[in-house]
């Protein structure tokens, strides 16, 4: 199937339609969101009275009880990606003008695609391991002994090491490149499963050309949005900081009441724009019907 490579500037236009996506279309998008991240915090309810009964007690969890939350965080996450397919299925109906409801994220299941979603989510878990054992493997040793050291401190309550491994900011540098190709290689690739009808394997083939061919507009992308996140963090503590002070005169329950549902609407404009960027990345790179004359398209 035809990518297409855009100019560095369209990283921004990602961007951009993405935040505003969700509120052109509240109703069905930001319902859809509620469903979706109540789902994915279905491991945090099972694993967390493990985790709560480990830290008050102060015994550490046994690696066969660490091992099961692992796993089952790791399926539950498997079981949870169809549920993003039909979030960015309701996307594209809603920007499409076609019926929209809230209960169309569970569609994949519906029509019998989940298998092959997770069947995607499977082989990106591949890829993601075989990039961080290259970046190990490339850094040396050292990184991969720190780690278990920081998880074996955690699990006994103890302070994690206090030097670094060597090559630990040549691993950090190189994770992030690795970061921002995989965001447009699983944007597209999520796209092409989910929306493009395409096989695993094929859908993992276009997200790697897709993003090899818009290695730029992925990174001005990554850096539009560290802005905005600088931007969204300063004005989050200036209001929290106002809350504060009205806490001191009125009572601290103001605080609680104000700065929930304002967190609670953060997460979720937070949730609607990643998927929105998701989206418009995926039909910007590899949809067919994109506007003449907005797009700088050389097909393979």
């Amino acid at each position: 199937m035809a990518t297409r490579s855009r100019g560095p500037s369209a990283g921004f236009g990602w961007l951009n339609r993405g935040i505003r996506m969700g509120f052109r279309h509240p109703k069905p998008l930001f319902g859809g969101a509620v469903l979706v991240m109540l789902a994915a915090l279905i491991p945090s309810f099972i694993t967390l009275p493990m985790q709560f009964h480990s830290l008050h007690s102060g015994t550490p969890l046994p690696p066969t009880i660490f091992g099961w939350i692992m796993a089952i965080s790791m399926l539950f996450g498997l079981l949870i990606l169809p549920l993003y397919a039909g979030y960015l299925q309701l996307a594209d109906a809603a920007e499409r003008g076609l019926p929209a409801r809230v209960g169309d994220v569970f569609k994949p299941y519906r029509d019998g695609k989940a298998l092959r979603i997770v069947g995607y989510g499977v082989a990106m878990m591949a890829i993601y391991l075989a990039m961080l054992a290259i970046v190990i493997v490339a850094t040396g040793g050292g990184i991969a002994h720190w780690y278990m050291e920081v998880l074996t401190a955690q699990a006994n309550h103890q302070p994690p090491p206090a030097t670094l491994p060597d090559g630990f900011w040549i691993a950090v540098l190189l994770i992030m490149v690795l970061g921002i190709f995989v965001m447009g290689f699983y944007s597209i690739g999520l796209g092409q499963v989910t929306l493009g009808n395409r096989s695993v394997f094929g859908a993992v083939g276009d997200g790697v050309i897709g993003a090899l061919k818009n290695l730029l507009p992925l990174l001005m992308l990554a850096v539009g949005s560290v802005l905005i996140w600088i931007a969204v963090a300063l004005c989050f503590g200036i209001f929290a900081l106002l809350l504060a002070l009205i806490g001191k005169l009125v009572g601290p329950w103001v605080v609680f009441v104000l700065i929930i549902p304002l967190y609670i609407a953060l997460l979720l404009a937070v949730f609607t724009t990643m998927f929105g960027v998701m989206y418009h990345l995926w039909r910007d790179v590899c949809s067919d019907d994109i506007v003449a004359g907005t797009a700088e398209a050389t097909a393979v």
